[in-house]
């Protein structure tokens, strides 16, 4: 079973006529504003999903400033999911720094999300104030024994759109703040996975965070599989492609190279994910069945 567990879809609307969402929304228009950065429907992403045949791919919208854009764009998310039960699984997106994030994050976990996520932090703030803005959302997290995927960028290296300012403090602040919850932290999480080769304290804190790989081929050497799978285990490591960025095939291909077994390849690809999901072969993805 293949599983991508980072991708996003976005409303039709949004699609054909992206300029008209950047007006107050200045993180969209950073990250979009290019024309060559590609918006994706769930048409688009299930076509791909047949292509590269992946089975099952975890939704993300966007971290809207305005509720109603938030809310439209996290009901189009659970509805295709409802419409394509067994290969989409949703998840609700918000800024968690809106005064909105916590009621509609609840609307939408009791609406059948399995979690949050992608949630970013775009905009400068303290470490402490981004460790408040997330509260709520991780206690809302923890009664539903719902999964918790957030954006983590490296601190050092190249500029690009969406790198957030937030630096490894927060993303370890945050896992100890989601001691007893499923963590995901995107894109390697910023090189924080690093730290778990120290002898105190960061084994345990980091203990049930599980890091993604989207957008590795445009942020580390193809060697970054084997070294990750020796430091933390392939166990705690999760396919996702940051579709419509990149393929699926891309990811084959470097952890290939990268030396990695077919049994390691596979707990990448598909078996971690669908443990942290609760999926079995035989149940419906979109189901609304909480992680256990």
């Amino acid at each position: 079973m293949r599983i991508d567990v980072h991708t996003h879809i976005f409303p039709p609307e949004v699609v054909k006529n992206r300029h008209a969402h950047f007006v107050g929304e200045p993180a969209f228009h950073h990250l979009y504003g290019s024309p060559r950065a590609r918006l994706a429907t769930a048409e688009d992403l299930l076509q791909a999903m047949d292509e590269q045949e992946t089975d099952i791919s975890v939704v993300s919208g966007f971290p809207w400033k305005s509720p109603d854009r938030a809310a439209r764009h996290n009901d189009h998310i659970l509805e295709s999911c409802s419409r394509h039960p067994g290969r989409l699984i949703p998840l609700c997106c918000v800024d968690p720094r809106t005064p909105h994030a916590p009621a509609e994050a609840e609307r939408c976990l009791k609406g059948g999300a399995r979690g949050l996520g992608e949630i970013a932090l775009y905009e400068p703030c303290t470490v402490g104030e981004a460790l408040r803005s997330m509260e709520g959302l991780v206690e809302l997290c923890r009664e539903t024994q719902s999964v918790l995927l957030v954006h983590a960028n490296e601190p050092v290296g190249h500029l690009y759109p969406g790198k957030a300012p937030m630096g490894l403090d927060f993303f370890y602040g945050l896992a100890q703040m989601s001691a007893g919850i499923s963590l995901i932290l995107a894109h390697w999480g910023g090189g924080l996975a690093f730290y778990e080769t120290l002898k105190k304290e960061a084994k345990e804190v980091l203990a049930r965070v599980h890091y993604d790989t989207a957008a590795s081929p445009y942020l580390y050497d193809p060697r970054i599989y084997s070294i990750m799978s020796r430091i933390v285990g392939a166990e705690k490591i999760l396919l996702g492609t940051d579709f419509p960025l990149l393929s699926w095939r891309r990811y084959d291909d470097e952890m290939k190279n990268a030396g990695l077994s077919e049994d390691q390849r596979k707990a990448i690809q598909g078996i971690n994910a669908a443990r942290i999901f609760n999926i079995r072969e035989d149940s419906p993805s979109c189901s609304g069945q909480h992680p256990g």
